[in-house]
């Protein structure tokens, strides 16, 4: 069994994804920022891939792609830090990544250095499923569950077709817009998350606004199977740039108030 599966056929619902921008500030403080979050409970851990044009990302997320670019952070860089998180953990490790950069590498050698690294899953933010036989290819040839993203307003039939290539979890967006933190979880998404229930027993994950044990108790009694945090740790993450070890601290007492709930 791969490790996304073995996570959410284990673990206590819902499964707790935490996100954080590769080589934010640095490669050293993300290392440790993500060790953090892997030890105050972090089931899977999601690493964007930072790119210049992040269209899919709200200013908090833009920004920690700016500051990860300005340090020097490439594709090299990125494989480095997942070969030194998997030195420390078997936690499963999913990017999130546009395409433009897989293009520029070579579609079937960055899933391969991917696989080779430790990665276990791959999103790509701006790939259509109309236009992702390539890259969905070499995802299963490498051995990497190709997720995929679906919003309120995918169709019926887009959601049908997105289900049967989808493996380890599928990333419900849970708001129309970009990612950032937000007030409630809105019916929309909870609606969203029932629709798409109908069409696959795939995992199902709550991403897009999530940050309050609260939202993740919402999405828990909605029958989610997973959520997804972003923009909230990545605050943690900027407001601490100059202290990481209050960064690491602040991110592990995160974590595990998210997942106990209080």
């Amino acid at each position: 069994m791969r490790r996304i599966d073995t996570v959410f056929s284990r673990a206590e619902r819902p499964v707790f994804i935490g996100f954080t921008v590769a080589g934010d500030p640095d490669k050293e403080t993300c290392i440790r920022a993500a060790m953090a979050l892997i030890e105050g409970g972090t089931d899977i851990l999601e690493l964007g891939v930072p790119f210049s044009d992040p269209v899919a990302d709200g200013p908090t997320i833009q920004k920690a792609d700016e500051r990860s670019l300005a340090a020097g952070t490439n594709v090299d860089t990125i494989f480095e830090i997942v070969r030194e998180i998997r030195k420390r953990s078997d936690v499963p490790i999913v990017f999130l990544a546009y395409y433009n950069m897989i293009y520029h590498r070579g579609i079937d050698r960055f899933y391969q250095e991917a696989h080779d690294a430790g990665v276990d899953g791959i999103l790509v933010a701006d790939m259509p499923v109309e236009e992702s036989d390539e890259v969905y290819k070499a995802a299963l040839r490498h051995y990497i569950d190709p997720i995929f993203l679906i919003t309120q307003t995918t169709s019926d039939e887009r959601i049908r077709k997105i289900a049967d290539k989808s493996r380890g979890y599928l990333y419900l967006v849970a708001v129309l817009g970009v990612t950032g933190v937000r007030d409630t979880v809105s019916t929309g998404a909870l609606d969203l998350l029932k629709r798409v229930r109908r069409f696959t027993d795939v995992p199902l994950a709550l991403g897009f606004g999530i940050s309050t044990p609260a939202h993740v108790k919402t999405c828990a009694d909605a029958g989610a199977d997973g959520v997804i945090v972003g923009s909230a740790i990545v605050e943690i993450v900027e407001k601490n740039l100059g202290d990481p070890q209050q960064m690491a601290h602040s991110l592990r007492s995160y974590v595990a108030r998210m997942k106990t709930g209080h």
